[in-house]
């Protein structure tokens, strides 16, 4: 089975800012925090709202206090003046799109115009124009409705936002034909017009059409509508829990899309639960391969491996000769680190990643032993080295057990920060950091003869290739880790700037390793290994594409990279070195 899932699928730009909003809402004002009426289409989205302290008011009390965000959809003006007049602070989230339709139908109202809207009666966006547009006000949602309306002297026509294009497109005929003195204004928003075209696109390549999103979401239900006249089959589903999977199971190409309101974690574990099947059924040694894989990124031993083959590839570019206990530090250490923060720090994971978060939660005594076997064996191993590797490895363990623990107590007021993971970005820059020691500075340390100015090249190309690796899983993870609060890179840059700082990290990291072993100070094994920061490259450009979807075989590539030194490694050791 192959999946594709649409490019426009999940959040609008008006949903994110609204749901970035209410999200930012408890830290920064008074509380208690309300929105007036449901903030978006979304039942998970607002079960996750409720959870944070985030009710919804659907009545205006005589007496209020707090504060109350206004839903992406908008309200009629009266509505913001009685939610002030009761004493609650306004923070008014509508959607831009949805800003501009009602300056619209203001302006004309103002000079006596009639305004019509195309649009569903009930929908709350339309409910909150039609308290622009005042008694001049009608809402028309088909054509026959159309001609019952009274000839207007002077009239606009308006869409809702997420308004059936085709019907749009049917209505304005209707008035060029009838009344072409009528101002026709194009509103539907760029975000549901794209949306809808590749819907249908999407439909006519595949065998079947997954929509995600709320039941009640009308521009999900006319995604959906658009699906099923293609004569595809079609299911319009809530969250994974609803897939059909035995309704699927004839189909070769399933096409996923997703509502405006539909959030990137609830599109990923669809496509996570379709995974499975997908590559299990068939081929017997694609179900082993695929099982293989989940189970080594499950459980950290794929990346502890790749830690492994990263210090390998650093001991042998810096001409390190006992290679063997500094490569076995590594697994062991990162292997120990990843598999504690995972136990301690996963919320996320129940968002990103709910396969990952069970596992964890079901195997956290075993896990745990396991990560404390290889913490106490790292140790030993650094021991056995000396005592300046030692004492850098349990510094660094005692960090990375510390990542997740409040440091500072809560009778201290005032102070943000009281864990390090509070600290913005610091998940990123300090596993970055921990692994570049214990694969470049660890093994100097034990052979001080070793250290040279190749020394800080081959410290950086580690950190960039790490950094590169942690900062692209924070993407793939950004609306999960901003729902637990995380502060990760790409939330501070943006998913743009990030991606442009990794591709240039990537860059820097390539001419690293050229220039380094061109001016040997390094050894040539530089030449080589430059293949692996051209890997990510791809691997990331091809995502940014479209082409590579998040989950398992994503995830396994990027290790990958590190597994790839280590094999290059060995080639050039037994071939040239």
């Amino acid at each position: 089975m192959k999946i594709v899932i649409a490019k426009t699928a999940g959040f609008c730009m008006g949903v994110r800012r609204a749901v970035e909003m209410v999200l930012e809402a408890p830290s920064k004002l008074e509380k208690p925090i309300f929105t007036y009426g449901p903030l978006i289409h979304n039942p998970h989205v607002l079960n996750l709202l409720d959870e944070k302290g985030v009710t919804v008011l659907n009545e205006i009390p005589d007496h209020g206090s707090g504060t109350v965000l206004i839903r992406a959809h908008g309200v009629p003006p009266q509505t913001k003046k009685d939610l002030k007049t009761a004493g609650f602070e306004v923070i008014d989230a509508t959607c831009p799109r949805v800003i501009k339709v009602q300056t619209i139908i203001r302006k004309h109202a103002k000079k006596g115009y009639a305004s019509i809207i195309i649009g569903d009666k009930q929908h709350p966006e339309v409910i909150g124009l039609l308290g622009f547009a005042g008694p001049q006000g009608y809402v028309v949602d088909n054509l026959d409705d159309l001609n019952t309306l009274p000839a207007f002297d002077q009239a606009i026509v308006v869409a809702q936002t997420t308004q059936n294009t085709l019907f749009y497109e049917n209505v304005k005929t209707w008035v060029d034909q009838k009344f072409p003195y009528y101002k026709i204004f194009d509103t539907i928003c760029d975000s549901t017009v794209r949306r809808q075209t590749e819907v249908k696109q999407l439909a006519d390549s595949v065998d079947a059409v997954i929509v995600a999103g709320g039941l009640n979401s009308g521009n999900t239900q006319r995604l959906a509508e658009i699906a099923r006249q293609t004569g595809k089959p079609t299911y319009h589903i809530e969250s994974e829990m609803d897939l059909d999977l035995k309704a699927l199971s004839t189909a070769h190409n399933v096409g996923i899309t997703a509502g405006a309101s539909t959030p990137n974690w609830i599109i990923n574990r669809i496509y996570r639960t379709l995974e499975i099947p997908a590559n299990t059924r068939g081929h017997s040694w694609r179900r082993a391969l695929f099982t293989v894989q989940r189970a080594l990124l499950l459980t950290n031993i794929y990346v502890s491996i790749g830690a492994g083959c990263l210090c390998y590839a650093c001991t042998k570019l810096l001409g390190i000769t006992d290679y063997f206990p500094h490569t076995l530090i590594s697994i062991l250490y990162v292997q120990s680190m990843h598999i504690l923060n995972n136990l301690t720090g996963t919320k996320s994971d129940r968002y990103n990643d709910p396969d990952r978060a069970a596992f964890y939660h079901n195997n956290r005594y075993l896990l745990a032993l396991l990560a404390i076997i290889a913490g106490g064996a790292g140790l030993l191993t650094a021991f056995t080295l000396g005592p300046m590797p030692f004492l850098f490895l349990f510094v660094m363990s005692i960090m990375g057990l510390s990542y997740n623990l409040a440091l500072v107590p809560q009778r201290f007021a005032g102070i943000k920060y009281r864990r390090i993971r509070d600290i913005p970005g610091s998940k990123t820059i300090l596993i970055a950091m921990a692994w570049g020691i214990v694969t470049s500075i660890l093994p100097s340390l034990a052979e001080p003869d070793t250290i040279n100015p190749g020394t800080a090249a081959v410290f950086a190309l580690s950190i960039c290739l790490v950094f590169v690796r942690t900062a692209f899983f924070d993407i793939l993870d950004m609306q999960g880790d901003r729902i637990v609060g995380k502060e990760t890179i790409p939330l501070l840059l943006g998913e743009e700037r990030t991606l442009n700082l990794l591709k240039s990290m990537l860059i820097v990291v390539f001419v690293i390793l050229l220039l380094f072993s061109g001016l040997k100070l390094i050894s040539n094994l530089g030449f080589a290994l430059a293949i692996c920061p051209v890997f990510v490259f791809i691997v990331i450009a091809a995502h940014e594409k479209g082409h590579m979807l998040p989950g398992t075989r994503l995830e396994f590539l990027v290790e990958t990279h590190f597994v790839l030194a280590g094999i290059i490694t060995l080639i050039w050791s037994v071939t040239i070195g």
